[in-house]
């Protein structure tokens, strides 16, 4: 019996698989640039950026500046 990624391979290559890869690529270069996406990349890189290196301590909101 073939492996899974030898059956995944023949698709890959069969015409079929290669217009669902290209449909795939389309859709996923679409929604990459689409700016409601990046404000949402953009916002959890904050969200997750903010958090670091402060020294609120642990339990401060985020964007509550750091105390001195």
């Amino acid at each position: 019996m073939a492996s899974l990624f030898t059956k995944l391979t023949q698709f890959a290559n069969s015409p079929k698989g290669k217009q669902a890869i290209a449909q795939a690529t389309e859709k996923a270069q679409r929604f990459a640039n689409d700016p409601k996406t990046k404000a949402r990349i953009e916002d959890a890189r904050r969200r997750f950026q903010g958090g670091r290196g402060g020294s609120g301590g642990p339990g401060t909101p985020p964007g509550t500046p750091p105390v001195p």
